[in-house]
């Protein structure tokens, strides 16, 4: 910066811009929450159908997103641009005061040019008289310390200036369309994440070079700002997508069998350059363009660790998917990666698919953990499972999910594909308990169906069970109980609310068979229970609190509900009991961990007023308010109660011979259980809604309902599967 620019220099046209700003915040901040309160919050409500439940329903909450990145990126700047014109103005005062202090002692600055100036001392005609021969010598000292402090407001300020401009710059470049949800308080903040991005991409170009020491610090700076837009886009863009599969196939090659501390680092360095490189997906700037384009043609790329003695190392999609189990990245990007590896995959056909990535490649160990990464198809799937639209996107194809699941009997990818699943279906992130499901959509529902589908077939479709997914798939039935309770439910549908887009989305018969194929395996068996119990304790509460939920006698909704919960609960006992895996102890401890595991999440998600499904499986009522967990808070709902009675009466007692369901006697019992704790729902909404209904007349109906609901389940299991001879 020119010296006479900054003496000079007049803030007020930035000053402006600052005020200019600071208006279209506050308005973009109205527009956001305007956005949120009504646009948004009046969609999620809305009985959509046809093309509107997706198309529609999709642009509406992108929209109001847009509105919230408009208002970040907005405050950004401001914020930005007012810090930068306080710290020039504050060092215009630092230069002024220095060139009058250099002027007291007969000092001149003067600026040459191109951030040059010069200072030196005054000269007149009469010092020459002068005996002493003194007046006018400059001491040297003086001059080299006004320069020194000179040169250092100058470059202070040239610093800042230059740091604003180029923060600001790649603010803007984040988004080609649209705003960036990029946030910073100030200027130092948005300019030492970039300085850190620089630092740290240049130290990834030789890993070689790197110490574990060094390691240590690499990761230190990138847990600080894997999250954070402009560091992740300037690591990414400055490595290069050749340099950033070159760095971690160093990186696994050089520390191949860590220990202890060291591998305890390289696991972190794996997760922080994975959520970093997530973040960098989401930039378009014009370098992430090109990173983005230059990584999907590297894919069949041989990397090969520069001292490896083996020329076959590891393929470009083996590298990227073992960086994607971290982090969500974007679902554009997502959206082409998976479609090149789907394609490969497919032509191998399915019990070839495991030999297309994993021979040849036996050296090959990309991850720090569980696996391998050989087969990239699940790092794909647990990338998929972090972003559920990118994840629906790639189920939408029913030919490609069939393939998928096939392949899961000749690979070990079923746990990172069924996380994946469950994000697509439920549109809610893996790892994700705090926020609210949204409502399926109809094309949601018909990947359900299909899932539904596969599990149900007659030669081998259960299996798929057991291929690591029972967790997902208990998930999974959790979520769609409105669906699963309107399929095998009674003609008055309308009693099991539901916002679904296909609320009659699912075929009775495999509905049946996939929550018995389900209920065989420890964890899935728990997600089916939990999430009964949890939608029958919110539809007793929805329906005693709001009458008009339902247009017929309260005592008929009672006999719907109850009916609906012997179902599915009987369809789950009666399976295990077909299964006789209640003998198994390992069966019944897997059981009860999974249960308690499942139950204290609930508990979570409607701690936070949010809950898990709250809107997919309880729609606001008329009344206004939302049903089940938003209703007072978890501590004294009725859901609440129900799921801490659930994990004292429903789990597998040992004492008993083994398990709940181990005899013809154990099964009544668990049928009885059933009973108890759908009465006990109710009395919980009587009283806690001071409804006015009969007790006794009111726990007469619920039980009827209960055991016939109960007698219908084995009917059903009859009917659509081949069962053990003497079962009813």
């Amino acid at each position: 910066m020119d010296l006479d620019a900054l003496r000079h220099g007049d803030f007020s046209k930035l000053g402006e811009a600052v005020t200019d700003w600071e208006q279209m915040t506050k308005k973009l901040a109205d527009l956001q929450k305007d956005a949120e309160n009504n646009l948004k919050a009046q969609a999620d409500k809305a009985k959509w159908k046809g093309v509107n439940a997706t198309v529609s329903r999709e642009f509406i909450s992108k929209t109001a997103a847009e509105f919230a990145d408009a208002h970040t990126q907005a405050d950004s700047i401001t914020k930005i641009l007012s810090d930068t014109r306080g710290e020039l103005i504050g060092y215009r005062t630092q230069l002024n005061d220095a060139i009058r202090r250099a002027t007291e002692q007969n000092l001149t600055v003067v600026d040459t040019g191109c951030g040059t100036f010069t200072v030196a001392g005054n000269t007149r005609p009469d010092w020459a008289s002068d005996p002493s021969g003194k007046t006018g010598v400059t001491d040297q000292k003086v001059v080299d310390a006004f320069c020194k402090e000179i040169e250092g407001i100058l470059t202070k300020a040239t610093q800042s200036d230059t740091s604003a401009a180029e923060a600001l710059k790649l603010l803007v470049d984040q988004a080609k369309y649209g705003f960036t949800d990029a946030s910073y308080a100030d200027r130092d903040e948005a300019a030492k994440a970039v300085a850190a991005a620089k630092k740290l991409a240049e130290m990834a170009k030789k890993p070689a070079d790197m110490s574990l020491d060094d390691i240590t610090a690499f990761n230190r700076t990138m847990a600080k700002y894997h999250d954070d837009p402009l560091f992740a886009e300037q690591f990414a863009s400055r490595l290069g997508a050749k340099g950033t599969l070159r760095f971690w196939t160093e990186m696994t090659y050089t520390h191949a069998g860590a220990r202890g501390s060291e591998l305890d680092t390289m696991k972190d360095l794996q997760s922080n350059l994975s959520m970093t490189l997530a973040t960098a997906s989401f930039s378009d700037s014009d370098a992430m363009r090109d990173w983005k384009k230059d990584l999907l043609a590297e894919t069949n790329t041989n990397f090969c660790a520069d001292k490896s003695p083996n020329p076959i190392g590891a393929l470009g999609s083996q590298v990227i998917s073992s960086l994607m189990r971290q982090g969500q990245y974007d679902t554009e990007f997502l959206d082409d990666y998976r479609e090149k590896l789907f394609k490969q995959d497919r032509g191998a056909g399915e019990s070839n698919t495991d030999d297309l990535w994993v021979k040849g490649y036996d050296a090959t160990d990309l991850v720090f953990g569980d696996g391998n990464g050989r087969d990239p198809l699940e790092g794909l799937f647990d990338g998929l499972s972090h972003n559920p639209e990118a994840a629906e996107h790639a189920f939408e194809s029913k030919s490609d999910l069939d393939h998928m699941l096939g392949t899961t009997k000749f690979t070990d990818r079923g746990g990172s594909l069924g996380r994946a699943l469950e994000a697509a279906v439920t549109g809610v992130a893996n790892g994700d308990y705090t926020s609210s499901a949204p409502p399926h959509s109809a094309a949601q529902v018909q990947i359900m169906a299909n899932i539904m589908n596969a599990v149900a077939q007659p030669h081998g479709g259960a299996d798929l069970v057991s291929k690591g997914m029972g967790d997902s798939f208990g998930n999974m039935a959790a979520s769609y109980m409105p669906e699963i309770s309107r399929a095998l439910g009674s003609s008055n549908a309308t009693v099991f609310l539901t916002n679904s887009g296909a609320p009659e989305g699912l075929e009775p018969a495999d509905a049946t068979r996939f929550l018995s194929a389900v209920s065989v395996d420890p964890e899935g068996r728990a997600g089916i229970i939990v999430g009964e119990g949890v939608y029958t304790s919110g539809l007793l509460d929805a329906h005693l609190s709001d009458p008009s939920l339902f247009d017929g006698p309260r005592d008929k909704v009672l006999a719907d509900i109850g009916r609906n919960a012997g179902i599915i609960e009987g369809i789950v006992a009666h399976s295990v009991a077909d299964e006789k895996v209640q003998a198994i102890v390992d069966g019944e401890k897997n059981y009860n961990d999974a249960l308690h595991k499942k139950g204290d999440f609930v508990k979570t998600w409607l701690g936070t007023g949010v809950g898990y499904g709250s809107v997919s499986l309880f729609p606001e009522t008329r009344l206004g308010s939302a049903t089940g967990a938003a209703v007072g808070g978890f501590a004294g709902g009725v859901i609440g109660l129900a799921v801490d009675r659930l994990l004292e009466g429903q789990e597998l007692d040992g004492a008993r011979d083994g398990a709940l369901y181990a005899s013809a006697k154990d099964l009544y019992a668990s049928r009885d259980s059933v009973n108890q704790q759908t009465q006990s729902s109710v009395e919980d909404a009587l009283k806690r809604h001071h409804v006015d209904l009969p007790r006794d007349g009111s726990t007469d109906t619920i039980r009827n309902a209960v055991n016939d609901g109960w007698n219908d389940a084995s009917e059903f299991l009859s009917r659509s599967k081949e069962r053990p001879s003497g079962q009813e």
